[in-house]
């Protein structure tokens, strides 16, 4: 969505898959939604995680407490602005862009 999210993680990918299980929430009050490049999980309401998520474009304050930060990205932010935009319904044929390589890392506060 244009100025807002990119979302993936749906191993069917239809835009409502998932892997079968949901987890709980975790809301930490110092992780908001003030900047783009943030990583949450994308969910169908309280605790109903499971494997989608998105990354913002922008600030998205109206997310705060309805969605789980995990990550942010800190390199190759850049990409976001030319990901090809795709609607699993108007175009389920589609495949978009995926993943070339990922690495994550875990910094100790």
């Amino acid at each position: 969505l244009p100025g807002f999210m990119a979302q993936g993680g749906d191993p069917t990918g239809t835009g409502s898959g998932g892997p079968g299980y949901t987890f709980e929430d975790e809301f930490d009050p110092d992780l908001q939604f003030d900047r783009g490049g943030l990583l949450a999980m994308a969910n169908r309401g309280p605790n109903t995680n499971g494997a989608q998520f998105f990354i913002t474009l922008a600030p998205t304050p109206h997310l705060n407490g309805l969605h789980t930060i995990f990550g942010e990205v800190v390199e190759g932010a850049d990409v976001l602005s030319s990901l090809r935009l795709r609607d699993p319904a108007a175009n389920p044929d589609y495949e978009g862009d995926g993943l070339v390589s990922i690495e994550i890392i875990e910094i100790d506060d």
